[in-house]
């Protein structure tokens, strides 16, 4: 893969005439784990052009779109659920996507643990962005704070259709003992339906493991929520108090209703009250979900815990359990919270989240990152990113700091991936790769670029691409498949049959002996013998 270094534009593009939610854009979401596992091999950067405000009104007048300027904006914000017609490839003249950061892998695990169960998830909870993300890449990470911006591609077995990559990297997480301290408030929902096994009993085991697992000037706050809120243990250190922080999660039991707002609420107003300056101070909200008393609205829920948010910059990591779960509100809760989200369903998982990845990504490097990419019109007829419905964001709006992006830590790897149909013949740019942050302490907002040619495309996905395209194309195709029975989404061009994507994720996973691979190569088979 080759890139190309752009300056930023000398002149303003034209407006777009018209913007459709049909256009796709959406967000990216985190490759790896949810709170950034950092893991990933290294590979080839884009180069990339850095961006300060002052560097606003300079674009080359080249002929294709480039980043949209800096502008008031529409002040539209992410979160929207998609139309009918969300999916469908956008039209010309619009060649910008531009969407909010995400690194969200709920989807991918409720999946996951449906077919166990011998059901389909239903189409409505299989977000693709989250199954690409489930999975590590070989993106090279920048030397600082930042982000690396990769593109390449490759041709599907449709005539002039390719799959596309964005990959964007921040630096690896530094090890335990540098890392900022952590003050986490833990929100519990200990209503009836936290009883069934898989759900209360397994956020106990892994919240004991990991209180012996921070540091002594980590901070433990939990706070429990059934038909009513309850503080059961304000801002504690570890210090000397590991007892009395596993006597307080000894003692959680199921009762009672839902009431999730109460919680959030409750959990915030906690989080407040003993925060601490110079830590990550965060909200891990623990639940199947299923609010039934209360606000079940997540729009009213944040509505209450605003001036917490924006004052005090608290984030919020949703953490689903539960065969029945209320994905659609936790998705929603995080997206709309600065947050994350990610599902657990054995002991193993739930370990690896709260004892591994929480203690070590709890710090952030980025805040409200956005992305914009320019496809070129000579030589792009159309295209479609594959996910990210509910990240949208106004190509407008790609550098008013005032709308809402996503929150990215160290260790982060995104990915967002393309369906492209390129013009007969087509050479030269092909489209341009774009991510603007603001840098959490100071605000000040930054971008990195990277472009790519289209004669860098593959000549075919599955016999001369990277490892890492594969594994995101057949992650990506196989969250299409779970969805084929939805007419909203119509399928991707070049989409495998789900045996042939069996085989090919069985493949990927002996090349690398990779257990996650060897897991979605056994969740494509069970899907397999349900969908055939």
């Amino acid at each position: 893969m080759r890139t190309y270094r752009r300056s930023m534009p000398t002149t303003r593009p034209r407006p777009t005439t018209r913007r459709r939610l049909s256009t796709a854009l959406l967000a990216l979401g985190t490759a790896g784990a949810l709170l950034l596992t950092g893991c990933g091999e290294s590979g080839e950067r884009g180069n990339s052009s850095s961006y300060d405000r002052g560097q606003a009104d300079s674009r080359p007048d080249d002929g294709f779109p480039a980043p949209a300027p800096e502008g008031t904006g529409t002040g539209e914000q992410r979160g929207e659920q998609p139309d009918d017609e969300s999916r469908d490839i956008a039209p010309s003249p619009d060649y910008l996507s531009t969407f909010a950061l995400d690194v969200d892998t709920a989807s991918y695990g409720y999946a996951r643990r449906t077919l166990d169960d011998g059901s389909l998830p239903d189409p409505s909870t299989v977000r693709p962005e989250e199954f690409v993300n489930s999975f590590r890449q070989d993106y090279e990470r920048p030397d600082g704070d930042g982000f690396s911006v990769t593109v390449d591609g490759a041709r599907t077995h449709d005539e002039n259709w390719s799959l596309v990559r964005v990959g964007l990297a921040t630096r690896a997480a530094e090890g335990d003992s540098k890392r900022p301290p952590a003050a986490l408030t833990f929100v519990i929902d200990v209503s009836g339906s936290m009883s069934e096994p898989g759900r209360l009993d397994l956020a106990q085991d892994a919240l004991r493991t990991m209180t012996n697992r921070l540091r002594d000037d980590d901070s433990v706050a939990i706070v429990t929520f059934s038909d009513e809120a309850e503080t059961v243990l304000p801002m504690t250190r570890l210090d000397d108090n590991r007892g009395e922080i596993r006597a307080a999660v000894d003692s959680l039991e199921p009762t009672d209703s839902t009431n999730l707002a109460a919680g959030v609420e409750t959990g915030y107003e906690t989080a407040v009250e003993g925060l601490r300056r110079g830590a990550t101070n965060r909200v891990v909200l623990l639940s199947d979900a299923l609010a039934n008393t209360g606000s079940t609205d997540a729009d009213t829920i944040l509505e209450r815990i605003a001036g917490e948010r924006r004052e005090h910059g608290i984030t919020l990591f949703g953490v689903g359990v539960g065969s029945d779960y209320g994905d659609a509100l936790m998705e929603q809760l995080a997206d709309k919270g600065d947050g994350h989200t990610t599902y657990v369903s054995t002991e193993e998982e739930a370990e690896k989240v709260f004892c591994e990845e929480l203690p070590r990504h709890v710090d952030l490097t980025a805040r409200d990152a956005k992305a914009q990419v320019s496809f070129d019109p000579e030589t792009v007829e159309e295209f479609r990113l594959i996910g990210y419905d509910n990240r949208q964001v106004a190509d407008e709006d790609f550098r008013d700091d005032r709308v809402d992006g996503g929150e990215v830590g160290p260790g982060h790897m995104v990915t967002a991936l393309y369906a492209v149909r390129t013009k007969s013949g087509a050479e030269g740019h092909l489209a341009t790769a774009t991510v603007r942050w603001l840098d959490p302490d100071s605000r000040t907002p930054h971008e990195e670029s990277a472009d790519m040619e289209a004669s860098s495309l593959h000549g075919d996905l599955w016999a001369s691409s990277p490892y890492g395209l594969r594994l995101a194309a057949v992650a990506a195709y196989f969250a299409d498949s779970l969805r084929q029975s939805d007419a909203r989404w119509s399928d991707l061009p070049g989409r495998p049959s789900i045996r042939e994507l069996s085989y090919r994720a069985d493949d990927l996973a002996r090349d690398r002996e990779d257990k996650d691979v060897y897991d979605l190569a056994e969740a494509i088979e069970t899907a397999d013998g349900m969908l055939g």
